[in-house]
């Protein structure tokens, strides 16, 4: 089972789960502070698109998209899986921790995140990646981090104002195509390790059981284990994610790959785009 990340978020996501479970909604909504069915199906002011809104919102949509297909499966999934936020859904279904303990988390993610807003990111099409840092080595651009391989043919880089500017001229100037991508700051880089820092520390304040089903790290490639999910989750925020690897470590030339995605469709996208060149 896969769960969506930050991107997926949409007015109007999540209304009718939303209203099947008020009492989770209520709960959510007091801890947060706001009105949490309202900011999903209204998107007042447009907060939906900000970091410490985005993340909660599809956090909770995704728990509740996840309990009700536990409840309706007769057969349970063998492996989650999470692309950034999504791997805190997948550690949720897994019983690392409960719903209250995994929305504390995103809200403090989402807190830390939003803070570090002086940079962004861009995808990268047709390029791998020794070649794409050999194009911006040639041309003297500096400070770009590699944040996500989503698939072979689609990585994400992020850095500073100026420097991802620079990347991308470079990169667009060499015939490579790219595209920026709407979000507030260089997430999955460098450039988030005082949020790394900070995280860290308040991750010192949970315990975390080991998963009932095997959770793939975004971090690693590799199961998550209790000793190592407080610093793999921390480590997230700084190192890119390894999407291509996490599917292609589920893939078994006998056993053909099924998957549900929860919270949208780019992950299926992208594992079809994975399993096809495997």
């Amino acid at each position: 089972m896969l769960f969506a990340g930050q991107g997926s978020q949409h007015k109007g996501m999540g209304a009718e789960v939303l209203a099947r479970y008020p009492g989770l909604v209520a709960f959510a909504s007091d801890l947060l502070g706001y009105d949490l069915a309202a900011l999903c199906t209204e998107n007042p002011d447009g907060l939906l698109s900000r970091t410490e809104y985005t993340q909660p919102a599809i956090f909770v949509v995704n728990a509740l998209h996840g309990f009700e297909h536990a409840h309706r499966e007769d057969r349970r999934a063998d492996r989650y899986l999470g692309h950034s936020l999504g791997e805190y859904n997948a550690l949720l279904a897994a019983g690392v921790f409960d719903f209250e303990t995994g929305l504390r988390l995103v809200a403090r993610r989402a807190e830390l995140m939003a803070a570090a807003s002086d940079g962004g990111m861009a995808a990268v099409l047709d390029t791998p990646e020794e070649q794409l840092l050999k194009v911006l080595a040639d041309h003297g651009v500096d400070g770009v981090d590699i944040a996500g391989l989503n698939t072979p043919s689609q990585l994400v880089i992020a850095a500073t104002p100026p420097v991802l500017a620079a990347a991308l001229d470079c990169l667009e100037g060499a015939g490579i195509r790219v595209a920026r991508l709407r979000v507030s700051a260089p997430f999955h880089s460098r450039y988030m390790e005082p949020a790394r820092v900070r995280f860290a520390e308040f991750l010192t304040g949970f315990a975390f059981a080991e998963p009932t089903t095997p959770v793939v790290s975004n971090v690693t490639a590799r199961p998550h284990r209790a000793s190592e999910t407080a610093r793999l989750l921390a480590e997230q925020l700084v190192t890119p994610v390894r999407w291509t690897d996490c599917v292609r470590s589920l893939l078994d030339p006998d056993d053909p790959l099924e998957f549900t995605e929860i919270g949208g469709t780019a992950l299926t996208r992208m594992v079809h785009t994975i399993t096809s060149g495997a």
